[in-house]
């Protein structure tokens, strides 16, 4: 159970700022390419640098995510992954790790499905400190929200180089942990070059909020980690790997994940 008194994703986050260091928070999605593997890959990553790990729950509909996530997600769902056996996932994870923060992503959908009150026990119970659930508006964000801090569990938003300064003071206001601020508009995927405007973004959320920024989308290189950890407090980082695990089919996807994790950091 998530016990406590402090959510893990706040220890860890004002113990970074505090030092200077950036956090580095990679992506997998519970079910590639099996159940079991990635536990497995979720363990290693947190073992060879990862400082928090993110959960991807596959959804049939993944509106926002490029390619890379979208191939994942569907063969999570062919392995018939859902949101139950994701929480199982991610208390076998804290079940080998009881400090890195644990953050489940996805959609909305699932989530209702299940029973969203259902779902916080079960997701505190196993261990899960954050939520991201990118199809949910700051302005219909208050319910789950709510019931999230009920269980201590952040609830995480997105703002992306599109948001207004009105949706930007709103996300800041409901937001837990940190805010994840989306590197590029449009979907997810591994990018070469970083938005020239991102600084600017992370400027403009900084005047509504003391909390830690996270940027994501695109980040797939030591480089771009060096590059956005200069003016925000950490990155996201999913389809870069992602693709490191496809293109190598014939190594095991734990050892590809370690040295991808190794090379970042």
């Amino acid at each position: 159970m998530n016990t406590l008194n402090k959510n893990r994703i706040d220890i860890l986050l004002s113990k970074s700022v505090a030092e200077g260091r950036p956090v580095l928070s990679p992506f997998i999605t519970i079910g590639y390419p099996d159940k079991q593997k990635s536990i497995d890959m979720g363990i290693a990553i947190l073992k060879h640098g990862g400082d928090m790990l993110e959960l991807g729950v596959p959804f049939s509909d993944p509106l926002a995510d490029g390619p890379t996530i979208q191939k994942t997600s569907f063969k999570a769902i062919q392995n018939g992954i859902n949101l139950s056996k994701c929480i199982d996932a991610a208390s076998a994870i804290r079940n080998a790790n009881s400090n890195a923060p644990l953050i489940l992503m996805g959609y909305l959908n699932p989530f209702l499905h299940y029973g969203f009150e259902r779902f916080a026990s079960n997701a505190s119970d196993a261990g899960i400190d954050g939520l991201i659930i990118p199809d949910v508006p700051a302005e219909e964000a208050q319910p789950y929200l709510e019931i999230c801090d009920s269980k201590n569990i952040n609830f995480i938003p997105l703002l992306a180089p599109t948001s207004t300064d009105s949706r930007i003071e709103q996300s800041c206001k409901n937001a837990r942990g940190f805010i994840y601020c989306v590197s590029v508009t449009g979907i997810t995927g591994a990018r070469t070059n970083m938005s020239n405007n991102l600084q600017l973004l992370v400027s403009k959320i900084r005047k509504f909020t003391e909390l830690p920024i996270l940027v994501g989308f695109g980040i797939s290189t030591k480089k771009h980690f060096q590059d956005v950890t200069q003016f925000a407090d950490g990155a996201i980082i999913a389809s870069a790997m992602l693709d490191a695990v496809n293109s190598a089919p014939t190594e095991d996807p734990v050892i590809t994940v370690s040295k991808f994790i190794k090379g970042i950091k």
